[in-house]
């Protein structure tokens, strides 16, 4: 795949609205991630506190970044698949978070003890996050 051909306004698009999906779908969960990190929004204030604005913003900016790539990649899939429908894209957003997100999460957190909770959370969300931009991708089409 020439990343010259890819369609960039698809994959911004969709990472947009990927992380659009991620800002409402944390704000509706926060105080039960927050729980299953062990934290309170007061001890989030305290924790960033002392952070300069740049290391308070960055977070979301990798989040857009990450989704940028993801769009990407799926992109990429499609190509080699050959199918470029809202179906096709969002089936591969689907196996992509099923072969390797929902895994690396699940293992990570275990090994870090983290609850199962914050492992549906996260996993969760970015299941969201690759069928949308999947699906965006996969509808726009090439």
């Amino acid at each position: 795949m020439n990343l010259a051909n890819v369609n960039f306004l698809s994959v911004v698009v969709a990472a947009i609205a990927a992380w659009i999906f991620g800002a409402i779908y944390y704000t509706t969960l926060g105080k039960k991630w927050l729980a299953a990190q062990g934290k309170t929004a007061e001890s989030c204030k305290i924790e960033n506190a002392g952070k300069p604005a740049l290391a308070k913003i960055a977070p979301f900016i990798l989040s857009f970044v990450g989704a940028l790539i993801m769009g990407v990649v799926l992109y990429g899939i499609l190509v080699h698949t050959g199918k470029f429908t809202l179906r096709a894209g969002a089936i591969s957003g689907a196996f992509c978070w099923f072969g390797f997100v929902l895994t690396t999460v699940a293992v990570n957190n275990a090994y870090t003890g983290r609850k199962l909770m914050l492992t549906a959370i996260d996993c969760a969300h970015w299941l969201g996050v690759l069928v949308i931009i999947g699906g965006i991708i996969g509808a726009w089409g090439r």
